[in-house]
């Protein structure tokens, strides 16, 4: 149904569909990249790396994009080296434009070479061995799909009692794959955009007829939806704002609706109805905020 009206109003009102980034040919022989953008929190992202560490993928096949935001750090670079000797790395710091998520996605698929592109958060766990051989393997055997959502679950369900909300199949950064094609031929990224930047790539993906499929074969871990404050989806809330100039109005008001719907659920009780509901009033918000010429609101 979403796709649908989306594509409808497409094509009643249709509008640029590229994003911001020239994306380069796949070269060297790599057939995957696995894109990972982060700052601080090392103790993290050593838990996606060691997962990589681990996979039964030969090492000329593909090879692991560090983005590290605001020019980088020693003690990140230091892990980008230590892990290097373990994996193909290459450590590709934020030159500028820091705290924007957009540039930062696009940064990393500019400097990515593989056929297939990974993005992962530096908070995910992949959790079997064969998860990139087995990701290589789905995307041979459905030549028609464009993207592929693999099965994912909280992290802190390991834990019995402990909250853990969390979309079995999220097509979000924290773990989703693409053909570098369709990444190309829709410019990847919207540079400006401080958070959500693949909420909105996905828009654009679905209103292009792009296909995904929602993969039960992989399975990773990642937290559950947790908004421990405002600032957050405030700046996600000004970051889709400024689509107004983008959009068609009719389309940019669904977006913000739909970004904003969860709101009301902060009234009632539960954990997850409170997290969800925290970040719809923070989207609208930071809407709010921009409609009156607020300063932006960065995280990070």
């Amino acid at each position: 149904m979403r796709e649908l009206l989306l594509k409808s109003l497409y094509r009643a009102f249709p509008f640029d569909l590229r994003g911001d980034c020239q994306v380069p040919p796949a070269r060297d022989g790599i057939r995957l990249s696995c894109i990972i953008n982060f700052y601080g929190r090392l103790d993290l992202m050593a838990g996606i790396l060691n997962s990589l560490v681990q996979q039964d993928l030969p090492r000329a096949q593909f090879e692991v994009v560090l983005v590290e935001d605001r020019g980088g750090t020693e003690a990140g670079r230091a892990m980008a080296e230590e892990y290097g000797a373990l994996l193909p790395v290459v450590y590709a710091p934020l030159p500028d434009n820091f705290g924007s998520m957009g540039f930062s996605r696009n940064h990393g698929v500019a400097s990515s070479r593989g056929e297939l592109l990974l993005f992962l958060d530096d908070d995910t766990v992949l959790l079997q061995e064969d998860f990139l051989s087995t990701l290589l393997e789905v995307f041979h055997s459905h030549p028609g799909v464009d993207a592929v959502v693999p099965h994912g679950s909280a992290s802190f369900a390991l834990i019995d009692g402990r909250y853990d909300y969390h979309d079995d199949y999220f097509m979000t950064s924290r773990c989703t794959a693409y053909r570098r094609e369709a990444i190309a031929e829709l410019g990847a990224f919207m540079n400006r955009f401080i958070g959500q930047e693949d909420v909105e790539y996905v828009i654009r993906f679905l209103i292009d007829g792009r296909k995904s499929l929602n993969c039960d074969r992989l399975h990773y871990f990642h937290p559950p939806l947790l908004v421990g404050n405002f600032r957050k989806p405030m700046a996600v809330g000004r970051s889709f704002f400024g689509l107004k100039s983008r959009y068609p109005f009719l389309l940019w008001l669904l977006v913000l609706a739909n970004c904003s719907r969860h709101a009301p659920l902060y009234l009632l009780p539960g954990r997850k109805n409170r997290e969800m509901g925290r970040f719809g009033l923070g989207f609208l918000a930071g809407v709010i905020a921009a409609c009156f010429g607020k300063k932006e609101f960065q995280y990070g």
